[in-house]
């Protein structure tokens, strides 16, 4: 591992900046919909249509980097989210009529570049080391960059939009450019032997047999990602809003109280990488101890209405440590449960559920803002389903 350190940060740089094209346009989006006079819908759809296009692009880009190489399909992705970024930047930019379906088509396009590029650093992970407690504690060190992604990502995003509204999507292609440098120059991938290259009918078979086989657990963690996820952006899209309208918070302040839950899924992160080592039953109990802690605080915020903004982002913290325990542990499940053959479409396929989540979370939040209540009850049962999911369906000693 000590020889793959300039690898990694390479890889690192990854979903940081895939999760800075995305999270930091959450604390701008009230600041969008008044510059742009659209409703709160069409708002949360600058999100939502970018995580709907991956949805569908990234089982194709898991294939492609099992047949051609992950390397290639990362620097292709990459390049086709700094395309995406000019587009919507210079649409905001140029544009006045025109400027939202300028914005959302390329987001489209961003969207279909980062289905080739986060969603791939996975499985080029599992192919870069043999030990299984380097594989999880490089795993955690990915989730942990994309977290703390998010944990930067309001701060960055509300200082870039008071310099110019539309900076945060405007400055996406600068940001990937520095990513396509670093993995370019830096990532030795493995390289392939012929007999991994399966031809699609071969591959298709192998994946059917794959799922057939190991389906039970496999469909479980997909769903528990995807729920995450849901729960996640969902809360953070609520909380974006809830401290402009309700508690008057905005700009680098606002930035600042999002970046606190946050913080607290990065660190809880890093930390369950390193403990869950290669110890499949400890991902197990670490994903359904986080989980239920995450139901828990849920019914809680769903109990007291949000008159106290200390308490409750104080319970939101404590939900976040909760995603944080359950997500490296939930890579590192899928990552090293697959052969590497099939890795990159495995893995594709639970990034694809993860991106549900996402695309979903913000905009179910955004028709139940008046409705917050129900909005966490929500969260809380989808929470307490997922914690049994993993409880019943996650069995590592059988595999």
């Amino acid at each position: 591992m000590e020889k793959k350190k300039r690898d990694l940060a390479a890889l690192a740089t990854i979903p940081l900046i895939m999760t800075l094209a995305n999270s930091m346009l959450i604390p701008v989006l009230p600041l969008m919909q008044k510059k742009l006079g659209i409703t709160a819908v069409q708002t949360s759809l600058i999100i939502t249509v970018y995580a709907a296009i991956s949805i569908l692009c990234i089982p194709i880009a898991g294939y492609l980097s099992d047949r051609y190489g992950r390397k290639k399909i990362i620097l292709m992705g990459l390049s086709i989210t700094a395309v995406g970024g000019a587009v919507s930047g210079l649409g905001a930019w140029l544009l006045e009529g025109g400027a939202y379906w300028t914005i959302l088509g390329g987001r489209f396009i961003q969207g279909i570049g980062a289905a080739g590029a986060f969603p791939i650093v996975l499985p080029l992970v599992g192919d870069m080391f043999k030990s299984e407690d380097e594989v999880s504690s490089s795993l955690g060190m990915i989730e942990t960059s994309n977290t703390f992604g998010k944990v930067v990502s309001p701060v960055l995003g509300s200082a870039l939009a008071m310099a110019i509204w539309f900076l945060p999507l405007a400055v996406i292609p600068v940001f990937s450019l520095i990513s396509i440098l670093a993995v370019a120059v830096f990532v030795k991938a493995p390289k392939q032997k012929e007999s991994e290259q399966l031809h699609i009918s071969a591959f298709l078979q192998k994946l059917k047999d794959t799922l057939k086989q190991k389906g039970s657990w496999l469909y479980a963690i997909f769903i528990i990602g995807c729920l995450a996820m849901f729960i996640m952006f969902g809360f953070l899209y609520f909380l974006s809003n809830s401290l402009e309208d309700v508690y008057h918070i905005k700009d680098i302040k606002k930035g600042l109280v999002l970046a606190i839950p946050l913080f607290a899924i990065c660190s809880s992160s890093f930390a369950a990488g390193k403990l869950i080592g290669q110890n499949k039953t400890r991902m197990k109990w670490f994903t359904i101890i986080g989980l239920l802690a995450l139901a828990v605080i849920m019914i809680v915020c769903g109990l007291g209405k949000s008159n106290s903004l200390v308490l409750l982002i104080i319970l939101l913290f404590v939900g976040g440590v909760g995603i944080g325990a359950a997500l490296p542990s939930l890579d590192a499940l899928i990552t090293e449960g697959v052969q590497k053959e099939e890795r990159g479409t495995i893995t594709s396929l639970y990034s694809s559920a993860r991106f549900i989540g996402v695309a979903a979370g913000p905009l179910v939040a955004s028709t139940l803002m008046k409705q917050e209540q129900w909005l966490f009850y929500l969260f809380a049962a989808l929470a307490f389903g997922s914690c049994l999911l993993s409880l019943f369906a996650i069995r590592p000693q059988k595999e």
